[in-house]
């Protein structure tokens, strides 16, 4: 292990939430790792400390140019008392390649995991053992100089905190309603849309208000050229059971490269189904439900695992999606990917690291 993390513990430990009332995000562990970078010393003095607020200068460019970049990721309490995380290589080298986008200093692998697993078993007691509930990572990096002006930042700092999480939405397993955005665009090739940044969710809100007013949980969006071709739902990359075959939209630059998309399509082929990365266009989706050969439809992300799609509303059109119910991949995937997340099954993909 390569960073020397000191650590200081809180003299105050919060009282615990209900696992059983936890929703998403909003509660907060003990401590927070953090790290600084300033140029020409690299990443330095690495600790574990009590969680805390913030204090930046007001002039701190993350406020002012959105230089930051963030990841999702969790960890699971499996029955035999193991802590696991699922796939954390994936993450980050997603981070960095996030960071190679905005111009943030790259941290080394193995520093960012050793980061993750250190913060992970100072607050393990936080990991929730209820139905549906895990903790929740995020690690992020905020651009820190004290500057007004349009230029990489030379300081940056680090963090990971912690949040105990039930279901991401309220609707748990059951399928969600999703309205296809064909008005705002998210992202487009060539610009942030593939990597981990909040100014892409941002970008999303505006839709995102306007679908919940009409009673959608989420939004579908197109691409922002031709107003045509599917991306993704609004935090999680889709798919489609089209026949006898699953259907998602190639990474194309604009699309989040999703590691429970990845370990979708690695599990899918697994178990000899047929998978597709390509384009789809939403009127050859909606012809498919009209003709009775959409069979499934479902949401892939960190936060819902696998998420089922009920229904489509594009420009008033309606397609039901399986009469509303979940499909029987979808309740495959999720009860496999759950299953070795929480280690309730062999992992025969090599996918978990214990802490």
């Amino acid at each position: 292990m390569s960073l020397n993390i000191q650590v200081t513990r809180t003299q105050h430990p919060k009282e615990k939430p209900d696992p059983n009332h936890l929703g998403f995000g909003d509660f907060f562990t003990d401590h927070m790792f953090v790290m600084n970078y300033t140029e020409g010393q690299g990443w330095h003095d690495p600790r574990i400390i009590p969680y805390a607020p913030i204090s930046l200068e007001p002039a701190a460019m993350v406020f002012h140019y959105a230089q930051e970049m963030f990841e999702g990721m969790k960890a699971y309490k499996a029955p035999d008392g193991r802590v696991l995380l699922f796939r954390p290589d994936k993450n980050i080298a997603r981070a960095n390649n996030s960071n190679d986008r905005l111009c943030i200093p790259q941290i080394p692998e193995e520093d960012m995991l050793q980061a993750i697993k250190a913060i992970v078993a100072e607050d393990k007691d936080w990991i929730p053992e209820g139905k549906a509930t895990s903790l929740y990572i995020r690690p992020f990096i905020i651009a820190t100089d004290a500057h007004l002006g349009v230029r990489p930042s030379r300081t940056y700092q680090f963090y990971v905190i912690l949040s105990p999480v039930g279901a991401y939405y309220k609707e748990g397993l059951n399928p969600v309603k999703i309205y296809v955005e064909d008005e705002y665009v998210r992202a487009v090739k060539g610009g942030m849309g593939h990597v981990k940044t909040g100014g892409n969710y941002a970008a999303s809100i505006k839709a995102q208000m306007i679908a919940a007013e009409r009673g959608y949980t989420q939004v579908l969006w197109l691409d922002g050229v031709h107003r045509r071709y599917i991306e993704e739902v609004g935090t999680m990359n889709v798919f489609f059971v089209i026949d006898d075959e699953v259907v998602t939209p190639a990474l194309n630059g604009s699309i989040l490269p999703g590691v429970t998309r990845d370990s979708a399509i690695c599990m899918l082929k697994s178990w000899g189904i047929k998978v597709s990365e390509r384009q789809i266009a939403i009127d050859e989706l909606f012809e498919a439900a009209k003709e009775g050969r959409l069979r499934e439809a479902f949401g892939t992300g960190t936060a819902a695992v696998i998420s089922p799609i009920g229904e489509l509303n594009w420009e008033g059109n309606i397609a039901p999606i399986n009469g509303g119910a979940i499909g029987e991949i979808s309740q495959k995937l999720y009860d496999n990917l759950t299953g070795i997340q929480l280690g309730l099954i062999p992992d025969t993909f090599g996918w978990t690291v214990e802490i």
